[in-house]
């Protein structure tokens, strides 16, 4: 990567610092910086990512690859090089919402924020989380308990096209590769993700049960090894249902009951709506071998985030109702190992809980930002938006209140 002269450094930061942005022509000039205009959301503290498309060009759908240039910023001046890259829209529902989630895709494999080297990265909007912070904590959570590989995640401020969009989750994509999922790209490993019929993405699969499968990994996958993963699934439903884990054919032979635990149990103390089966719900597998759940993904309708006011309370069993899950547990030695797995580790859970100042003050100020963009604290007109509050402080503490009656109500009911 190019370092900056500390000279041009210095005048960019004396430029960019409050410039009015009077050049409205295409972006894609041989320029050694994007401007950046802070004087309405002024520095809040997180590093500020800034992109520009070709002629300004909008982003408003999940395929049109639209090009662009990105820059980093710090307090005063540039942090990166321009980068050059690839931009489209990305997410489920909040697709649909004013502030929308981006793929970003650049040339070669760049390293953001100290983060390790890909070409794919995405920029989550958060627009569903009014605490903004659920996402960044399961991803502490899942590191505590040791999950294979968990997204890196760090909070950033996006400017898009000279324009202010707000606190965003810069994070690793989920694919097979060296510094992420740690397997090889061929016809022998499998990166499913379980969808639902509002957005299945080619190529997919359904199994027996009716669950709709996105094989992500290979990319290219031909259709006999479609119908390999299909079959392989198919069989394992159909082992599920037999209710005899632990004979010959031992459950072991199937799942991976470590990646298993970890998924469920974070799952289950968030009472994450997308992962009682719906969708967001990662798992891979190679031939001849386990499958493993995870990575874990999505927690914008969890921590008592969720639609629906059932949903939403800290009682009751939640995830392990649910298709795969409902049957796994059934079993009584895969429920006592579920059991054991959260005495074991109730202290780490916990800890999430007493973590929670340390993340909202990384956001404090950027949340100040936020919020005098998108003006939604005090609405409730949204699926994920059911909650009004008066402030970020007290969005943060209904969930903290929320944690600790979900934490306890486990506790009571094991």
């Amino acid at each position: 990567m190019r370092i900056f002269p500390w000279i041009m450094l210095a005048a960019c930061a004396i430029f960019c610092s409050g410039c009015l942005w009077e050049n409205t022509e295409s972006s894609m000039d041989d320029v050694s910086y994007l401007p950046l205009d802070d004087s309405e959301y002024p520095y809040a503290d997180i590093p500020r990512v800034v992109i520009e498309t070709e002629n300004f060009k909008d982003i408003r759908n999940r395929e049109t690859l639209v090009p662009a240039r990105l820059q980093i910023y710090g307090k005063d001046s540039p942090e990166s090089e321009i980068l050059e890259l690839t931009v489209r829209g990305r997410g489920n529902s909040t697709y649909h919402t004013p502030k929308y989630g981006l793929k970003l895709e650049f040339t070669e494999k760049t390293s953001l924020l100290g983060m390790p080297k890909n070409r794919d990265w995405a920029l989550l909007s958060k627009y569903g989380d009014k605490t903004l912070i659920r996402d960044y904590m399961m991803t502490r959570l899942a590191n505590w308990l040791g999950a294979p590989f968990t997204p890196r995640m760090q909070f950033v401020e996006v400017y898009l096209n000279r324009e202010y969009k707000g606190v965003f989750m810069l994070s690793e994509t989920i694919k097979f590769s060296k510094k992420r999922i740690n397997l090889a790209q061929n016809d022998s490993n499998f990166l499913f993700e379980k969808e639902d019929s509002k957005k299945v993405d080619d190529p997919f699969f359904e199994t027996l049960d009716g669950n709709l499968i996105h094989i992500q990994e290979p990319k290219r996958v031909s259709e006999e090894n479609i119908q390999v993963a299909k079959a392989h699934l198919d069989s394992f439903e159909t082992y599920l249902h037999r209710q005899d884990f632990w004979g010959e054919d031992s459950i072991e032979n199937w799942l991976n009951i470590h990646d298993f635990l970890v998924y469920y149990w974070i799952q289950e103390f968030a009472k994450n709506e997308d992962g009682k089966f719906t969708r967001s719900v990662f798992f891979y597998w190679t031939r001849g071998g386990q499958i493993h759940f995870g990575p874990l993904w999505d927690f914008d309708l969890g921590f008592g985030n969720e639609s629906r006011k059932q949903y939403s309370m800290p009682e009751n069993w939640f995830i392990r109702n649910y298709r795969w899950n409902r049957f796994i547990l059934m079993d009584y030695r895969m429920s006592k190992r579920a059991k054991e797995y959260w005495e074991d580790h109730r202290e780490t859970f916990h800890a999430l809980i007493d973590s929670i100042p340390l993340y909202k003050k990384q956001i404090e100020k950027a949340a100040k930002n936020e919020f005098k963009r998108w003006p939604i604290l005090d609405n409730a007109f949204l699926w994920a938006l059911r909650h009004s509050y008066d402030s970020h402080d007290e969005a943060v503490d209904s969930m903290t209140v929320w944690m600790e009656k979900r934490f306890q109500w486990i506790e009571d009911n094991l």
